[in-house]
């Protein structure tokens, strides 16, 4: 039985807009079309501007985690999947430390658990809007009104509750995947093809977009520019950057497709053999998600108390406050509203060294960053595990329901509870120390897009290439579903 906590949430869950499961078998093409529907009107919205606000005279609290939170400076999309994947966080953390309990094999447990993590995600919307407001994320309030940041509110949240409709499309199955990731790997490959094709100048009078700069100063005759001003510029689209993003691709793709295989034999059948097959990236990009979902709270609390406008400044808790961050003052330019630099404290190791300048100018605080990086990647990627059916005892049980067993053991789940145990937790933490450092390199070495954002786009669409693989087969062979385990 559900208990108190989720109890609470019940009356909600019942008010709130629902996605009802089809009732029928989804083809392959409707999944498709229904995806990209859901992926189309999340665009429009991106396009759409918020009523009430000039974002030029406002902070972006959210500037350096836009592209994996999938929001748009300004726009109906202004706090992205946040609220989602932080409810998500909250919950699973709840469930594996089982501070809630639920029995997810009842399905009035099950359907209030994720209609309470729903509901959860809505709160966090509101709450996330009325701090934008008082935070002065769009301004002074005192200069927006209360009737217009009354608006404004409204607008953020009618817009969450279809962010959280648009992925249950998907995750209901009328669609392919989740919206959480549909959305970040639109949201990442748009910026890879901005930082490759954009035709806008930049500071050093060279087209911003990469592809478009080489070919600019290839061909243009200026005995002024060559190939050098473009293999390593500041805080711009580089010919360095295009290499790292190249071969990060493959190697995560490498480690993607590498697998540890524990060799397995059927009790019901002699001579009949297989295999189950571990990823090297085991949680995949999970614990990546999970440790920019904190990030993006932490900082964005961060800058509310120790922003150069808080209102707790200018007393006796100056210390304690630049203990979490001092920032340099924010300057207006290119219409767009400004952000917070960091300089110091928490929030300032917290921020990864963006291009090879950086790293050079303070390796102190990379290592720091580095090290907090993985930390936080191998402890959450433990608690993903545990929470998610990926723990030893879990797949020990899989695979003794399905009547396997490993060759020269004996048939039980505590044994091959302990012969997983050889394998799982240190796959945890190589998976976490892999992600972390290859996302600090992309970083660092001045990726098209962020490194945690390339990690997450590439490990995203590397699983819905193999989802489009699977859909393709069962359409075309519906004997093979069970075999996939699509049913």
């Amino acid at each position: 039985m559900a208990g108190k906590f989720l109890k609470f949430f019940s009356p909600f869950v019942r008010a709130m807009p629902e996605i009802k499961n089809p009732q029928r078998e989804v083809s392959f093409k409707e999944k498709f079309i229904w995806t990209g529907v859901v992926l189309i009107v999340y665009l429009i919205m991106s396009n759409i501007p918020l009523y009430g606000i000039d974002i030029a005279e406002s902070t972006d609290y959210f500037y350096w985690l836009r592209v994996i939170l999938a929001s748009q400076r300004g726009t109906l999309t202004e706090l992205g999947i946040g609220p989602i994947v932080t409810s998500g966080l909250i919950m699973q953390l709840l469930l594996g430390s089982r501070i809630i309990n639920v029995d997810m094999a009842d399905p009035y447990d099950r359907a209030l658990f994720s209609g309470s993590q729903k509901v959860l995600a809505m709160f966090l919307t509101a709450f996330n809007s009325i701090a934008y407001l008082f935070g002065g994320a769009f301004g002074n309030l005192s200069n927006i009104g209360i009737q217009k940041g009354l608006f404004i509110f409204v607008q953020l949240l009618f817009s969450g509750v279809i962010i959280i409709l648009l992925d249950e499309v998907l995750q209901k199955g009328w669609g392919l995947g989740s919206g959480v990731s549909l959305f970040i790997a639109a949201g990442v490959s748009g910026q890879i093809f901005w930082n490759m094709f954009s035709f806008i100048e930049g500071p050093d009078g060279i087209p911003r977009g990469i592809i478009i700069a080489f070919f600019s100063v290839l061909f243009d005759g200026n005995p002024n520019t060559d190939i050098g001003d473009i293999a390593l510029r500041q805080q711009l689209p580089s010919l360095l950057g295009i290499v790292t993003t190249v071969m990060i691709l493959f190697i995560v793709i490498w480690f993607e497709s590498t697998r540890v295989e524990i060799p397995l034999t059927y009790r019901g059948y002699r001579g009949y053999k297989g295999k189950y097959p571990m990823k090297l990236l085991y949680v995949s990009n999970i614990p990546v998600i999970l440790v920019n979902a904190l990030y993006a709270n932490i900082l964005f609390f961060g800058q509310l108390i120790a922003g150069p406008g808080s209102g707790l400044r200018g007393g006796d808790f100056d210390f304690w406050i630049n203990l979490i961050g001092v920032f340099e003052n924010p300057e207006v330019g290119g219409g767009m509203g400004t952000q917070l630099i960091p300089k110091s404290g928490i929030i300032y190791l917290l921020t990864p060294p963006l291009g090879l300048d950086q790293l050079i100018a303070d390796p102190f605080r990379a290592v720091i960053y580095l090290f907090i990086f993985i930390g936080l990647c191998i402890m959450l990627g433990k608690v993903w595990v545990e929470v998610s059916g990926l723990a030893p005892r879990d797949i020990a049980g899989q695979i003794i329901d399905s009547q396997m067993q490993v060759p020269g053991f004996r048939s039980s789940e505590k044994v091959l509870e302990k012969i997983l145990k050889r394998y799982i937790p240190t796959l945890v933490i190589i998976n976490g120390i892999l992600i972390a450092v290859l996302s600090f390199f992309a970083d660092s070495l001045g990726a098209l897009t962020s490194g945690t954002g390339l990690l997450i786009s590439i490990g995203i669409i590397h699983q819905y290439g193999e989802t489009l693989a699977k859909e393709m087969a069962a359409s075309q062979y519906p004997g093979l579903r069970g075999m996939l385990g699509m049913d």
